[in-house]
């Protein structure tokens, strides 16, 4: 029988811990929990990142040398078993496949290149890198377009977001634009809206998030600055603004944002033009870094980086409202949540 699981990158136990979900009720139940080769330290996330196929799950460790794992997932039950592991260049807070599914792209904050690695025959990632590329300070993601040929890098430490274009064969990448975001910005994460049209750019050190127009070739324009603070805020003497994630429904109707400091979730309506409604701000764990939507857009997880709990939320499918479900522990520093469907036996 097919199942919905959610793989939970729990990083000071160097470990993806394996959820079912119970699609009624959003419940969750430990599967299992996979070691992840490499050094031991506090406090490193492992950015996961799937192949097209979703056959492989990648896991990179933010401590040298810098080791990514990759694991077959068994079709059948999401089992996970260790394929092989590559050095990276650098400790890499974000990873993605590009959707030829022959390159692993990386990007690195404190390193601040972006790097690209060519995945074998076996769809374990492979090294020395193909490509390094300087970045802006503190590159942070990298996204790409669904058709693979332009990636995304967010720079935090340069208020600029990276255009490159894609050569799959040769996993090389070209810088083709930019777009410069206002000052003290500090973009993370980034967005496409399923249709392709828009993209929207959360920024970490100020909480906004830029609602952008995409053109025929790739170009970013923003139009639109909304901020994920709930409204009045203050921020506290000798403390700061921590914008985490970002992620929109399937259906493209709602974005969903996440915010350490205020330990919230933001949620906004997108209309047909791009621009973002205010829904409203939803309380969560302490430090929610990582979050993520199921395939059929019910259901959010977001995991708490201090106490290791992972909520569930219902996403209304009218209002896009979350609606607490429940809160399983996972396991220390959780950051980061994937989900699969089995085929079943």
């Amino acid at each position: 029988m097919s199942e919905l699981l959610a793989y939970v990158s729990c990083a000071d136990e160097r470990a993806i811990v394996t959820f079912a979900m119970d699609p009624a009720t959003g419940a969750l139940t430990k599967r299992a929990s996979t070691p992840v080769p490499g050094p031991t330290g506090p406090g490193m996330s492992m950015p996961l990142a799937f192949s097209p196929d979703r056959r492989v799950l990648h896991a990179a460790v933010r401590i040298a040398p810098f080791p990514c794992s990759s694991f077959a997932v068994d079709p059948a039950t999401g089992a996970l078993t260790h394929l092989g592991a590559a050095n990276l260049d650098d400790a890499m807070a974000y990873i993605v496949v590009e959707p030829s599914g022959k390159n692993l792209l990386a990007a690195s904050y404190p390193g601040a290149i972006a790097t690209s690695h060519a995945i074998g025959a076996n769809g374990a990632v492979t090294s020395p890198a193909r490509q390094v590329i300087d970045t802006p300070m503190r590159a942070h993601a990298v996204i790409t377009d669904e058709a693979g040929r332009l990636a995304y890098v967010p720079c935090l430490g340069g208020d600029v977001v990276l255009q490159l274009a894609i050569e799959p064969e040769s996993g090389r990448m070209v810088q083709v634009g930019r777009l410069k975001t206002h000052a003290g910005c500090g973009p993370r994460h980034m967005r496409f809206s399923p249709c392709g049209r828009f993209a929207y750019v959360l920024g970490e050190l100020d909480g906004s998030i830029l609602a952008c127009t995409v053109d025929a070739a790739g170009r970013l324009a923003a139009m639109q600055a909304v901020s994920t603070l709930p409204r009045g805020f203050a921020v506290p003497e000798g403390k700061r603004i921590m914008s985490a994630d970002i992620h929109i429904t399937p259906n493209g109707r709602f974005l969903y944002a996440s915010e350490r400091l205020t330990e919230v979730l933001s949620a906004w309506r997108i209309g047909p033009g791009g621009t973002l409604a205010p829904i409203g701000n939803f309380p969560t764990e302490a430090m929610p870094r990582g979050f993520a939507i199921d395939p059929a857009g019910r259901f959010l997880l977001c995991a708490s980086q201090t106490t290791g709990a992972v909520r569930s939320y219902a996403i209304h499918q009218e209002t896009g409202a979350l609606a607490l479900l429940a809160t399983t522990p996972a396991g220390a520093n959780a950051n980061w949540i994937e989900f699969h469907q089995t085929t079943g036996a």
